[in-house]
């Protein structure tokens, strides 16, 4: 019998959990694997804890951890990975029933199949925000000029992962965790499968533009040799703006006098703003790194659960 579990990070889903469980339920009853559930409350400030405890519980076992603050997506994920090593594979998906657990069972079929990891992507962002969509897909563009193991446009953390996936990614001390980029730089055989967009029904998400954007700058730093690229860049820049300044100089644009000192400052002010920015920013990742600060931390768990 082999033994699996969906691991599903929380944070202010309380309208929901209940919902969630009962449409995840139809799909994890099977011979030969053993289910159950694993809700990662990640620091919510409404009642998703009560609503994880009061469930219904039925075929499908629950059991939950709760981090003692809101530490993001990314831990309370690698808190659910770290508390699950002893499973034959999982499968990570969010409550808010925008990826659609049906996708499941054809999961299990690839990983019978041989796959050590199947993800999801949508098949469009018709339908997100224009704003985070034109956002999202200039991150894509950006952060696989400058890397090594390129990212998939679209790809979401909904995936099924095998045991040694698991035991990799544990392995990797990063103190900052990209998950997108982990699982694409740790390799394994891998399957997708793609799924249209589905608006959520209830509650907000907890995705701001500013949360996007640390995101994105997180995942660059940590994959991608952008933000290295940024200071070189800063002083082209700086160094066209001399050469226009000279050209003018040359060509006797006296009356642009003002207009051209005023410009070159303004260029040369935002080349070091980028590159001081870009170092200040490296210096205190590595700081973070350096001073490896666990990076969950769990206030109450099951009784039935051995947290590590």
């Amino acid at each position: 019998m082999m033994k699996a579990r969906l691991i599903i990070p929380a944070y202010n889903e309380e309208e929901n959990i209940a919902l969630f469980y009962e449409e995840a339920r139809k799909y994890l009853v099977y011979d030969d694997i053993e289910f159950d559930m694993l809700f990662v409350n990640d620091g919510s400030k409404d009642n998703t804890l009560e609503a994880i405890k009061n469930i219904e519980v039925k075929d499908i076992p629950v059991k939950y951890l709760s981090l003692s603050r809101n530490f993001g997506k990314e831990p309370a994920m690698h808190a659910g990975l770290v508390n699950s090593q002893d499973k034959d594979f999982i499968i990570i998906i969010d409550c808010d029933l925008q990826q659609p657990p049906a996708l499941i069972p054809e999961m299990i079929q690839y990983y019978r199949e041989g796959y050590k990891i199947i993800y999801t992507k949508s098949k469009s962002r018709d339908g997100e925000p224009r704003l985070r969509r034109l956002f999202a897909n200039l991150f894509y563009k950006i952060y696989n000029v400058y890397t090594e193991r390129p990212l998939i446009n679209g790809a979401k953390d909904y995936q099924l992962m095998d045991k040694q996936v698991v035991d990799a990614f544990i392995r990797i001390k990063d103190n900052n965790r990209f998950i997108k980029g982990i699982f694409s730089w740790v390799g394994f055989k891998r399957k997708s499968i793609e799924f249209d967009f589905i608006p959520r029904q209830h509650g907000k998400t907890s995705w701001s533009f500013y949360s996007l954007l640390k995101y994105a700058f997180n995942g660059m730093n940590q994959f991608s040799t952008i933000l290295l690229v940024l200071p070189v860049l800063s002083f082209v820049l700086g160094f066209m703006v001399l050469i226009v300044d000279i050209f003018l100089y040359i060509f006797d644009f006296y009356a642009l006098t003002t207009f051209i000192i005023t410009l070159h400052l303004s260029f040369i002010i935002l080349a070091l703003s980028i590159f001081s920015y870009v170092i200040i920013y490296l210096l205190y990742q590595n700081r973070k790194q350096v001073l490896q600060r666990p990076i969950y931390l769990i206030e109450e768990a099951s009784e039935d659960l051995q947290v590590e």
